[in-house]
């Protein structure tokens, strides 16, 4: 079931996007050559604290940091630890809070120093194809409109959609109903409707969509090895168009 949220929800909500786009903002800052991906995820840590708020993240069903931070070839829920972030990398942070019982999720991915051309083209792409994604969340379209933009959008430009894992609902819990795919056809699913909050979120990869699980049970990265990356808004349905939380 898909929860409409009222007036006084869509405030908390944009009170807790605020605060972690606040956060987020300030570790990418911290995102250079040398600094380690365990060292991103204590900065994340603390700055939400700072906030009175909890990470969304941590214990989530056993994930055991504050942020997701995937490089290059991972796709999605990196876990951070030793590795040494270099120059030429692509690094996507992906962060959560709980700010009284209001969660909003974002992710972003960043160049490390100077990248190559085609690096620097699968983040653009990336991020315009969220930009074209949140368009599409509209009262009186279909949730697969938001799906088939963002597909449309990124095979146009040479790149391929991740399809093992997607958007989510979101509000008073992590992830709610409904899923929302980053590819299909348009005009299914469910029809929008104001009071709807949308965590749209595409992973886009330079090579084959395919990916793998590592070890640890959580990291994906791409099958081919060919670079990743992962923009991520949470966004309220209203009736005056599409309203970014997290910003």
């Amino acid at each position: 079931m898909i929860s409409l949220k009222s007036q006084e929800d869509l405030e908390m909500l944009k009170r807790s996007g605020h605060i972690l786009a606040c956060v987020m903002r300030k570790v990418e800052k911290n995102v250079s050559p040398g600094i380690t991906t365990k060292d991103l995820d204590r900065i994340s840590e603390e700055l939400i604290h700072e906030q009175k708020a909890i990470p969304a993240f941590k214990g989530y069903k056993g994930f055991p940091a504050t942020a997701c931070i995937s490089v290059n070839e991972e796709i999605v829920h990196g876990i951070p630890g030793p590795r040494v972030i270099l120059e030429g990398d692509i690094v996507s942070i992906d962060l959560g809070v709980n700010y009284q019982g209001y969660f909003s999720d974002m992710a972003a991915t960043l160049p490390v120093g100077k990248i190559d051309k085609a690096k620097a083209s699968l983040i653009e792409i990336t991020r315009k194809s969220l930009e074209i994604g949140i368009q599409q969340a509209r009262v009186g379209n279909y949730l697969t409109d938001i799906s088939h933009s963002i597909q449309s959008f990124a095979e146009a430009a040479g790149f391929s959609v991740v399809r093992q894992f997607v958007g989510h609902g979101i509000g008073t819990a992590l992830h709610e109903d409904p899923e929302i795919p980053n590819f299909g056809p348009a005009h299914l699913g469910p029809l929008l409707k104001s009071g709807m909050v949308l965590a749209i979120e595409p992973m886009i990869n330079m090579g084959d969509w395919e990916c793998l699980i590592l070890e640890n049970g959580w990291t994906a990265v791409t099958k081919d090895g060919a670079p990743s990356a992962h923009f991520e808004h949470t966004v309220a349905i209203t009736d005056k168009g599409p309203v970014i939380l997290t910003e």
